[in-house]
């Protein structure tokens, strides 16, 4: 059966296939981008092509907490207001953004996902190693662990917990209004308001 795509012009279902290949966006939602640009100016598609381009030369990972920036260090780390004695782990940089709706006011560091055995994610693979030189050789008193409540972010937050006990720090985990297999992008802030106001000390084994 002929699918009423496949009469499109080749430029237009190559447009279509791009956007189909983004994150959450399926076919109905990437022919409708598609024809929005179409009937935009050569102006703003000219203005839409400058921002990719820049984002791509531009936009990279903070050197310290791996959020993102177009310095060195994000706009994050260079805030002198910001509580240096405090430090909030998340799995992503989008979750940054996420916590910084709470009213949150430390700094951060971005692991860069989670651990992950069955996807072959081990410590070596995420930023772990420059989150212990952090705690080495920064004032941080407290570690908040905020990874995502699933298995793989309940798994990376007691492995660093872990890995941290021998230091003279307070270590946290945010306390968990969220479901199971949840996603803190998806959180709203007073969730996760909650949630940094009931932050509980991690009780590990021996």
């Amino acid at each position: 059966m002929l699918c009423l795509s496949d009469s499109y012009p080749e430029a237009l279902k190559n447009l279509v296939a791009s956007f189909s290949r983004l994150p959450g966006i399926g076919p109905k939602t990437a022919q409708r981008l598609s024809f929005f640009l179409i009937k935009s100016s050569p102006e703003e598609i000219q203005g839409l092509i400058f921002s990719l381009q820049a984002v791509k030369e531009k936009i990279h990972f903070c050197h310290r907490c791996g959020f993102y920036a177009e310095d060195d260090t994000c706009s994050i780390c260079q805030d002198s207001t910001r509580e240096k004695t405090l430090l909030c782990v998340v799995e992503r940089p989008q979750d940054v953004l996420s916590i910084e709706k709470t009213g949150y006011r430390g700094l951060y560091h971005v692991l860069q996902g989670a651990l992950s055995p069955l996807s072959g994610i081990g410590p070596e693979d995420l930023t772990i190693n420059q989150l212990i030189k952090r705690v080495e050789t920064e004032a941080i008193q407290e570690v908040i662990l905020a990874t995502n409540p699933s298995l793989d972010g309940e798994a990376t937050a007691y492995f660093i917990a872990r890995k941290l006990r021998s230091y003279p720090i307070r270590i946290t985990m945010i306390a968990r209004g969220l479901p199971l297999g949840g996603d803190l992008e998806f959180a709203d802030e007073i969730t996760l308001s909650q949630a940094f106001e009931g932050r509980r000390d991690i009780r590990l084994d021996s």
